[in-house]
């Protein structure tokens, strides 16, 4: 190798290893892990660091929405320390940093309107109605010596939806028997109204005669309601509404989600703890309490829980007082708190450890990885079980999000939502808020 080549060597390994150190230094790693986009709320501050040896000018498009440390639209920042952003006015602005007059990094900052609630916690009992009927299976009746289902002859399928029969609104079995048997004793087809998944479809039933009973039969094993127990999550107490479960309630038999026509929660007491073992989920026992006391309504079943309006915050609350909430990108990995009842209805704190948090730009299940580290719950639950399920996750004084669901094989460790996607199924909606504050102001 000559001597010329020697060099272009030796230069090309300095660049390499001087673009390496870059690279790999902590002011370089810093500003590319710089923001492209901030969310906060009102009354919280956010903080940047860059921890670069220079002095730079940080702009605001809107300083009554954001700015650093004065509510100017142009400032000098030493970026040798940290910049403490400060949120004005709900509304969204674009933070600029530039060195000299070249622009460096624009972040896009977004002000939400405040935001608290009061954490759940409760067992609470759940009465659902279904929106109809819903078909859980097949039946054979016998009829003239024959065995057959008409429903299944109809092309009826199990997690099909009966709203309507001739034209009839149905809310209950007992409406279905009268309609039928009714029909069939005139001889005549039924049309049935029915919602299969996204579709609304009519299909035409003969009802057959049960040699037995001597009634009109359908051949269709039928429900029309559902119970059982849950967490309460949160209560927003302007709007009265409220968020619980964590995850949608499905039929036992078809394992479908349950559209619902109405629905109350009531008083939950825990009676008992099956607790959880590897293979064998554990299960809180519970009877409802004052069942004719409705503490709310559920107008929603989505994935993310049940939705409706509380009359007010029910009794054996452990806060009274609302909390902030936390964004899905606030909420980080390291300890916590879940609140939830375990005797009767005594709501307590046990302590959690947040595992990982998995970044969701959009709703989605199964956004946090949760662990019980809690002696007390682990030796008197196995760490979480059914029933557990809403149960509120604190941390650093935040409601963060809930607890939803236990791993099969390691019952001390489990599921958990953001609070945000909650939130937007109840119908709180933040960037509505926004739009709304920023229209009166």
């Amino acid at each position: 190798m000559n001597t010329r080549n020697k060099k272009k060597t030796i230069i090309g390994c300095i660049v390499i290893a001087l673009a390496l150190l870059t690279f790999s230094s902590t002011p370089f790693q810093q500003f590319a892990s710089f923001p492209e986009k901030i969310r906060m709320f009102q009354g919280s501050l956010a903080q940047l660091s860059l921890t670069m040896p220079v002095t730079a000018t940080l702009t605001s498009t809107d300083p009554d929405v954001v700015h650093v440390s004065s509510a100017v639209a142009s400032e000098q920042v030493d970026l040798r320390k940290p910049l403490t952003i400060q949120p004005g006015k709900p509304g969204g602005a674009k933070l600029t940093v530039k060195l000299g007059s070249i622009p460096v990094k624009t972040v896009d900052v977004e002000v939400l309107p405040e935001l608290k609630v009061i954490p759940g916690g409760q067992s609470i009992g759940v009465q659902l109605h279904t929106a109809g009927v819903l078909v859980v299976g097949h039946h054979l009746v016998e009829s003239q010596g024959k065995k057959f289902s008409p429903g299944e002859v109809a092309d009826i399928k199990v997690g099909d939806m009966i709203t309507g029969i001739d034209s009839t609104r149905i809310r209950s079995m007992d409406e279905v028997g009268k309609l039928v048997d009714e029909a069939g004793k005139r001889g005549k087809t039924v049309k049935l109204e029915i919602v299969r998944g996204k579709q609304t479809l009519v299909a035409d039933l003969k009802p057959a005669l049960d040699d037995k009973d001597k009634k009109y039969r359908m051949g269709l094993y039928i429900r029309d309601s559902a119970a059982g127990v849950g967490t309460l999550t949160f209560f927003e107490p302007k709007s009265q509404k409220y968020g619980a479960l964590g995850h949608v309630i499905s039929d036992m038999d078809t394992g479908k989600p349950i559209t619902v026509g109405e629905g109350h929660v009531v008083q939950s007491s825990v009676t008992s703890i099956e607790p959880g073992k590897s293979g064998a989920p554990g299960e809180k026992y519970a009877t409802f309490r004052n069942e004719r006391v409705k503490l709310g309504t559920i107008e929603k079943n989505t994935p993310f829980g049940i939705f409706g309006k509380m009359n007010q915050l029910p009794a054996q609350a452990l806060e009274t007082q609302p909390i902030p909430i936390a964004l899905g990108e606030q909420v980080k990995p390291g300890p916590a708190e879940i609140y939830t009842v375990v005797d009767d209805q005594k709501v307590e704190k046990f302590k959690i450890e947040i595992v990982n948090v998995v970044p969701q730009k959009y709703p989605a299940t199964k956004g946090l990885i949760l662990k019980v580290t809690d002696p007390v719950l682990l030796k008197k639950t196995g760490g979480i079980v059914q029933g557990m399920s809403g149960s509120p996750i604190i941390q650093d004084g935040k409601l963060v999000g809930a607890v939803t669901h236990v791993f099969v094989n390691d019952p001390t460790s489990g599921y958990g939502t953001y609070i945000e996607w909650m939130l937007q199924d109840a119908g709180i909606d933040l960037r509505k808020e926004m739009d709304e504050k920023r229209r009166a102001s």
